[in-house]
């Protein structure tokens, strides 16, 4: 009850259909969750995050679990989730410029106008406290902890039958030069546009932007944008390169899986990776 009061005692927002809380939070509840599990700075949080541009276009979605921080600046995303409990759902608009530079530390994309705001729509999950999170991991790793050298033997045997001969990363990645590129190298900070396809070992498909005929664009270098091994290859390419590039687990999608469910745990996995454009920061 304390919470409803929370959320319907705030300003009337400039946006219809939001309201507007101190911090120049604006926000549209959606659904109220049973749980009054509330998130503090250092517990972990699974949630599905959607980013739209003020005008409703989607540039990112996905299912994430990381570490909540402290607030950084007012109106910030992390206030986003502290306003929520467990199982609450809500869509909030924010400072673009302040999201894109002071938490990603980055210059905006080239879709969004400077001075402008954006739209996140958070589903709030799961709230998990450091120690609920340690025990969880320590009961997962246990029963999986075979799972591990299963892997490295059927990476081996694949490596060997396909007569692969390029040497690993420190890390594990293979990558195998498809088609050469003269373009700019890519930098930390660069805004980069790729076309790739993911597949298992076996050949099977899970993932391809050249099926959905819509090229991937993120920000190299920032967190919650791609998988470990993908951000390596793509630090390894100039722009009009293509590449093959072979993930272990440890650099993919690691000993969980990906929060969708469509890669186990402990997989490795391929992709096929063309670097379309390079933008430097600005």
């Amino acid at each position: 009850m304390i919470f409803t009061l929370m959320f319907f005692s705030c300003k009337r927002s400039l946006y219809n259909g939001y309201s507007l809380k101190k911090k120049g939070l604006h926000y549209k509840l959606i659904k109220f969750g049973e749980s009054f599990k509330k998130p503090n700075p250092g517990d972990f949080i699974t949630a599905k995050i959607s980013y739209r541009t003020i005008n409703d276009s989607a540039f990112f979605s996905g299912k994430r679990k990381f570490q909540l921080s402290k607030t950084i600046y007012p109106g910030s995303i992390d206030d986003c989730l502290l306003m929520l409990n467990e199982g609450d759902s809500a869509s909030f608009i924010i400072s673009a410029d302040n999201f894109f530079k002071n938490t990603l530390n980055t210059s905006l994309p080239s879709f969004i106008p400077e001075n402008s705001d954006m739209k996140i729509d958070i589903f709030l999950l799961e709230v998990q406290t450091q120690k609920e999170y340690k025990n969880e991991k320590e009961a997962f790793l246990k029963w999986i902890e075979d799972f591990g050298e299963y892997e490295k033997i059927i990476l081996k045997q694949f490596i060997e039958e396909e007569e692969i001969t390029v040497v690993p990363t420190h890390s594990g990645l293979y990558y195998i030069p498809v088609k050469k590129g003269r373009g700019k190298i890519v930098e930390v900070g660069d805004t980069v546009v790729v076309h790739y396809e993911g597949k298992f070992l076996n050949g099977k498909f899970f993932d391809s932007t050249k099926k959905r005929n819509e090229a991937f664009e993120f920000v190299y270098g920032q967190k919650w944008q791609v998988i470990k091994g993908l951000e390596e290859a793509i630090g390894m390419m100039k722009q009009g390169e293509k590449a093959l590039v072979i993930i272990p687990s440890n650099i993919g999608f690691g000993e969980s899986g990906s929060s969708t469910g469509i890669i186990p745990p402990f997989t490795s996995i391929i992709f096929e990776v063309e670097l379309l454009q390079v933008r430097a920061k600005v």
